[in-house]
């Protein structure tokens, strides 16, 4: 079997498997040490958390990561590895697919007031493109329309997890600043070496070091398999998001030629400044209209500004 396809089968079957973060943090005791340090709460006994994460989901591929309820709240948690506008949509989903679950004992067509724990959501990013250390994602962004007052409303927070960012959580849960160690040398490793071979050596270190040390040693031969799984998956979607840009790019250029010249002639200055609209509003940038429209930036500028005048 080619890597294409091997990459390919990586990708269709990510739904089935784990992740070490749903793996590390499994156990309550993690779990509880992650919880406080996020909200700033001290609780000791990790049987305060009813861990409710659904093992099988009505949508495929909408599985959460870690799901569980904690002085009558509900949290969902979540671990990505590239940025994905959508996970308010795929929270809202899930919590859906939860509250079903929760309520399926009640009567919801009664006078009586079903009454369903408020959730909290949160995303643990570790990707490869910069984020900020905190920033908040919402349901209403989706939205085809803009809404003044969303009827309905979802926020998520993605707290970024690499290594270097959110200092004072690193400092207060040690889990996950080994957690963001342990990951950054994977991929540092991975560069220069063969990927089994980079994951080996960052368990190896990692344990030696006392860096997730217990984890490892008790699920290595898993830890093993999972990281080079997570770490193949995220190359082929990379690949796959690069690969569609570039795909567009070109036959977007294509487009914009032909448009350019058809019935023999050029744009005049309203066709350049309707077409460039419509393009901007796909969200391509000003090189890449003119590139398309075979115009100097310069020159679209130009008649922007006089047909304003």
């Amino acid at each position: 079997m080619s890597n294409l396809s091997n990459e390919k089968q990586i990708f269709v079957n990510r739904q089935f498997k784990s992740s070490i973060f749903a793996m590390l943090y499994s156990d309550k005791k993690e779990l509880l040490e992650l919880y406080n340090a996020v909200n700033g709460t001290h609780y000791t006994d990790p049987e305060l958390l009813t861990v409710n994460t659904l093992e099988n989901a009505i949508y495929v591929g909408i599985k959460n990561d870690l799901s569980f309820l904690i002085v009558s709240r509900l949290y969902l948690y979540e671990h990505q590895s590239t940025v994905n506008p959508n996970l308010p949509l795929r929270f809202l989903l899930y919590i859906s697919d939860l509250y079903s679950d929760l309520v399926k004992d009640e009567n919801l067509y009664g006078s009586r007031k079903v009454e369903i724990p408020p959730p909290r959501f949160l995303i643990f990013y570790n990707g490869r493109k910069e984020q900020p250390d905190m920033q908040v994602l919402k349901l209403s962004e989706l939205f085809a329309l803009p809404e003044e007052h969303p009827a309905l409303e979802l926020e998520a927070v993605m707290l970024n997890i690499n290594k270097g960012h959110n200092q004072k959580l690193m400092e207060t849960c040690r889990s996950l600043r080994d957690y963001a160690e342990y990951t950054d040398r994977v991929r540092r490793y991975a560069k220069v070496m063969e990927l089994r071979k980079a994951v080996e050596r960052a368990v190896t270190e990692c344990i030696e070091e006392g860096i997730l040390a217990e984890f490892l040693k008790k699920n290595r031969a898993e830890v093993i398999h999972v990281s080079i799984y997570e770490y193949d998956a995220e190359k082929h979607m990379r690949q796959e998001k690069e690969e569609s840009w570039e795909d567009g790019h070109r036959l977007g250029l294509e487009e914009g030629r032909r448009f350019g010249l058809e019935k023999g002639r050029l744009f005049g200055r309203e066709e350049i400044l309707k077409e460039f609209r419509r393009k901007l509003e796909k969200g391509l940038t000003m090189t890449e209209i003119a590139d398309m429209l075979e115009k100097e930036e310069e020159t679209i500028k130009r008649l922007m500004k006089e047909k304003e005048e």
